[in-house]
């Protein structure tokens, strides 16, 4: 189905706070009445209340329970939005689980591996095959994301002709296993979690662009990672003295919303890591 001829359906990940919230506003504003943006969220109540402020603001976003580490309910998901409308237009992965300064992260990472990386993947995976002509899919990564972050030694693990999907997953679950078993630094991973993460959201996107070309290129589909930059939010506070520099979720939220909606006949950017509408180099 053309999404020529259809309204536009839209969806964001982690959407009931911060710039996912700031993303449904945007699109709900980019896409009019004609369109549906789908806010989406783990926690039914937050979903249902961000909807509820976004209506007070004159706009009509659906709310949609989705939560990216439990596979039925990304299923779900995307058997509704079949059901509904047969494809979508616009798919945004947002959701990420924080990370906190007063927890080891050796007992973070196992819950930030699958939110960010083995989320992103069940969402690829349940919702790549709904997308219409010409549609735009967004993996919210950031500049952490170039193997230029990583160690040498690692890079074979994100990159090359026979890597897959499930072989960026491996990779991370290694990393997860090696970070519990205390022997990350020594194998060569860096001291921070998030990292990793975005170098392995990042590969997927590259692999999933390169493995769908042929098809996603006769039918005009774009998918690509964003960086959104530094932005002021209450998972990004703790971390940094200065934020005053820091943009807005809504600031941040147009780059991204830029992406996601690239006017049909767009060939570039294709599979990159894009932040402030240019392409980031990935090693």
């Amino acid at each position: 189905m053309s999404s020529a001829t259809t309204s536009r359906i839209a969806l964001v990940t982690g959407a009931n706070q911060g710039l996912g919230l700031a993303l449904v506003r945007g699109l709900c504003r980019e896409l009019g009445t004609g369109g549906t943006v789908y806010l989406t969220a783990r926690n039914a109540e937050r979903g249902q209340e961000a909807c509820t402020r976004l209506k007070g603001e004159g706009l009509s976003p659906q709310f949609l329970p989705l939560d990216v580490t439990d596979d039925t309910s990304v299923q779900a998901a995307a058997e509704a939005v079949r059901s509904r409308h047969a494809g979508i237009d616009i798919v945004i992965q947002n959701a990420a689980a924080r990370i906190t300064k007063d927890v080891p992260q050796s007992e973070q990472v196992a819950e930030f591996i699958d939110t960010n990386n083995h989320g992103t993947l069940r969402l690829l995976e349940a919702f790549t095959p709904l997308l219409r002509d010409n549609a735009r899919l967004v993996v919210v990564a950031s500049s952490f994301g170039s193997l230029r972050n990583l160690d040498p030694r690692l890079h074979a693990r994100f990159e090359g002709d026979g890597l897959t999907l499930q072989g960026v997953e491996r990779a991370l679950d290694d990393y997860v296993a090696a970070v519990r078993a205390g022997t990350a630094q020594s194998a060569g991973w860096p001291d921070w979690i998030n990292v990793p993460s975005k170098v392995g959201q990042v590969a997927s996107v590259r692999v999933l662009a390169r493995d769908r070309a042929a098809e996603f290129r006769r039918r005009g589909i774009l998918v690509n990672a964003a960086c959104p930059g530094l932005i002021d939010t209450e998972a990004s506070r703790p971390w940094f003295d200065d934020m005053s520099s820091a943009a807005t979720p809504d600031e941040a939220a147009k780059d991204v919303i830029w992406l996601a909606t690239l006017p049909a006949g767009t060939t570039e950017p294709y599979g990159e890591l894009v932040r402030h509408r240019k392409p980031r180099a990935w090693k």
